[in-house]
C-alpha cells in the first residue's frame, strides 16, 4: 500500500514539474460570419512603402478582431536594389503574383493591398476599406477554423490549426497558417529608405500552406522560435482560400498576450 502511494505521489510530482514548461496556452475559433483578410505587400527597399506600413499599423489598432485580420507580407524583388529586407520571403512574392494573375493583372508592385484575395487600390481611403470589410462580414463563412497555441518557457511557440468545411465549400479550398509579429523595427542602411528607422506591425514570419482540405478537414501544425524581445507581440493566423480564384473564405486569429 505504501509503495503504491509513493509511486502515485511520484507520478503526480512529475506531472506538476512538467507543467511550467508551458508558459501559456491559448485557443481561438472563427466566428459565425466571414472575416476579411487584409494583405499588404510591402518592402523595406521601397520608398513608397513606409506610409503603407504606418497605415496597416493604424488599421490594426482600430479594427475589430472579428471583422478583419491584417498581414504584412514583405516581398523579395526589391532586395537586389540596395537593401536586403530581412523579413522578405520568395513565397510572398509568389503569392502576390498569383493573386494578381487570377485577378487579371500582369504587373505586381508595392505597396499593394488585397482584401479577401481581391486587390483594393484605394486602400488609403478608410471608407473604401470599411465598405469591403463590411461586405465580407455580411456573408456566411464556408469553413470553421480553430487555433490552439502554446508557448514554452524557452519562448518557443507551437500551434495547431484545424479546418472544417461547411456546406458549399469549393473543392479547390486550401488551408494556410502564419505566425505574425508586431512591434518590430529596422535601421535601414542603404537603398531608397537609407537612414530611416522603420517600424513594422503584423509581419508574417512563418508561412505554411497551401494544405489540401480532404474529406472536409485539414490540420496545420508548426513551431516558431520567438525573438528575445519584450516589445515584440505574436499571433497565429489561419485561413481558408479558394485556390482557383484566390478568394479568402474564412480567417481566424489567436493572439494571446504576446
Amino acid at each position: 500500500m505504501r509503495a503504491s502511494l509513493i509511486r502515485h505521489l511520484a507520478c503526480a510530482l512529475m506531472a506538476v514539474s512538467a507543467w511550467p514548461a508551458l508558459a501559456g496556452v491559448c485557443a481561438a475559433t472563427s466566428p459565425a460570419h466571414r472575416v476579411a483578410l487584409v494583405e499588404l505587400y510591402t518592402s523595406e527597399g521601397c520608398s513608397s512603402c513606409p506610409p503603407a506600413d504606418r497605415w496597416l499599423s493604424q488599421f490594426d489598432r482600430a479594427r475589430q478582431s472579428d471583422a478583419a485580420v491584417p498581414l504584412a507580407l514583405h516581398v523579395d524583388y526589391w532586395d537586389s536594389l540596395g537593401w536586403k529586407d530581412r523579413f522578405a520571403q520568395p513565397a510572398f512574392t509568389g503569392r502576390q503574383q498569383r493573386l494578381s494573375n487570377v485577378g487579371g493583372q500582369r504587373v505586381v508592385y508595392t505597396p499593394e493591398v488585397f482584401v479577401a484575395g481581391r486587390e483594393l487600390r484605394d486602400w488609403s481611403d478608410a471608407s473604401s476599406v470599411d465598405a469591403r470589410v463590411k461586405r465580407m462580414n455580411a456573408e456566411a463563412p464556408l469553413a470553421d477554423i480553430r487555433i490552439e497555441t502554446s508557448t514554452a518557457a524557452t519562448g518557443r511557440l507551437a500551434f495547431d490549426a484545424e479546418f472544417a468545411a461547411r456546406p458549399k465549400l469549393p473543392a479547390e479550398a486550401v488551408a494556410y497558417a502564419a505566425v505574425v509579429e508586431s512591434g518590430l523595427q529596422s535601421q535601414v542602411q542603404a537603398g531608397e529608405n537609407q537612414g530611416a528607422l522603420l517600424h513594422h506591425d503584423r509581419v508574417v514570419r512563418r508561412w505554411i500552406g497551401p494544405v489540401r482540405i480532404v474529406d472536409g478537414h485539414a490540420k496545420v501544425s508548426g513551431e516558431y522560435a520567438k525573438e528575445a524581445s519584450a516589445n515584440v507581440r505574436y499571433s497565429v493566423v489561419a485561413f481558408v482560400e479558394n485556390s482557383a480564384t484566390g478568394e479568402v473564405l474564412q480567417v481566424a486569429e489567436a493572439g494571446c498576450g504576446g
